[in-house]
């Protein structure tokens, strides 16, 4: 099936451009923009599917354990299932990168999820932000030793 980048949802940061029901599930593919002092995603980890990232342009700094590595243009990362990792954007410029997730978990509910809880009139809080977190198979660890770093 071939698809025109017209009309890709956007969830937040996220572009949804193969998302896993438009693929049988067998993966799922976003582009995502982080600007240059954004936090990024905190440590944590999935039981269901791998994540691995594509820098498209700007630095994209991985953790992935306890070690930090920078990722530039054309550099790849992959983390496994159980994997602890976490990202953010390094330097003075945005990062912009490819999620890829193996087997196609459906990340757009928890895109479309924090995106909403980031909208609200009330910042939400970490329970908040972690318990959601938890029903999209995303575990996170915000006393994971080293972070941040």
């Amino acid at each position: 099936m071939w698809r025109a980048h017209a009309g890709v949802e956007q969830a937040g940061a996220a572009r949804f451009v193969a998302p896993g029901s438009e693929v049988g599930g067998e993966f799922g593919l976003f582009e995502f923009t982080a600007p240059p002092g954004s936090p990024g995603a905190i440590p944590h980890y999935h039981q269901g599917f791998s994540e691995s990232f594509y820098v498209l342009s700007g630095r994209l700094a991985v953790m992935s354990g306890h070690e930090w590595r920078t990722a530039g243009q054309g550099d790849f990362a992959y983390v496994p299932r159980h994997g602890v990792h976490a990202f953010r954007a390094e330097g003075d410029e945005e990062a912009r990168f490819l999620i890829l997730f193996v087997p196609g978990a459906p990340r757009e509910r928890f895109f479309r999820g924090m995106a909403e809880l980031w909208t609200r009139e009330k910042a939400p809080t970490p329970e908040e932000i972690d318990a959601f977190a938890l029903e999209c198979d995303q575990v996170n660890l915000r006393d994971w030793p080293g972070y941040p770093s």
